[in-house]
């Protein structure tokens, strides 16, 4: 029993000292530049180590997008528990707008949602962010196609629709996450309406004529 007691307060301790680095790599990505930030200074922030540091992030990119990683595995898992009847649009679309608050609690868990998303708009104005940001999707991406590909019964080696339904939805949700980060409400309301209007006007911007007579 005591050692379960001292393991539990091990991993508790494990946990904040994750959870306090996270927030002081954040805080300095956003205030002073990722490119200017080292690890360095994050580990000083803490009041640990080097060492500490990379006992929980291989690098600077991991801690960069640590919360990201976080929300989207909660998608993928979101999106695995729609119901079979759904088809592979309406269930990518209702795992982001009905689990909205389970991923809000996610960001919670982590970090406060505002230093969250200020760090959005670091990624989107940071190159080797941005960079990162757009290989780490594509592989989430290829994720979720394998999942609809399970889902539907189809061969995601054959069959090209799981992957052209998902290149769809994600370059919608980059559209969302960069008209937001451009815009004037930065709140986490504001990039929920805003995705649920950019993925109802999927079908008519891509069937539709945009003409006016």
């Amino acid at each position: 029993m005591e050692t379960r007691a001292r393991e539990t307060l091990r991993e508790r301790k494990k946990r904040r000292t994750r959870e306090a680095l996270l927030r002081a790599a954040l805080e300095l990505f956003t205030t002073q530049g990722y490119e200017q930030t080292t690890v360095d200074e994050i580990a000083e922030a803490c009041e640990v180590s080097q060492r500490t540091f990379f006992r929980y992030f291989a690098g600077k990119e991991d801690a960069a997008f640590a919360v990201q990683d976080m929300t989207e595995a909660r998608f993928v898992a979101a999106v695995r528990e729609r119901p079979a009847h759904e088809a592979p649009m309406e269930a990518m679309r209702q795992a982001v707008l009905q689990g909205w608050d389970a991923l809000r609690e996610t960001v919670e868990s982590a970090v406060p949602v505002e230093l969250y998303l200020r760090m959005y708009r670091t990624i989107e104005s940071t190159p080797a962010l941005l960079a990162a940001h757009l290989r780490r999707s594509a592989a989430t991406e290829e994720t979720i196609a394998r999942l609809l590909a399970e889902r539907e019964g189809v061969d995601v080696a054959a069959d090209p629709r799981p992957r052209l339904a998902v290149a769809v939805f994600g370059g919608v949700m980059r559209v969302t996450e960069r008209q937001w980060s451009t815009g004037d409400d930065f709140s986490l309301e504001a990039i929920r309406q805003l995705t649920a209007s950019c993925l109802d006007q999927v079908g008519s911007a891509l069937t539709g004529n945009w003409r006016t007579t």
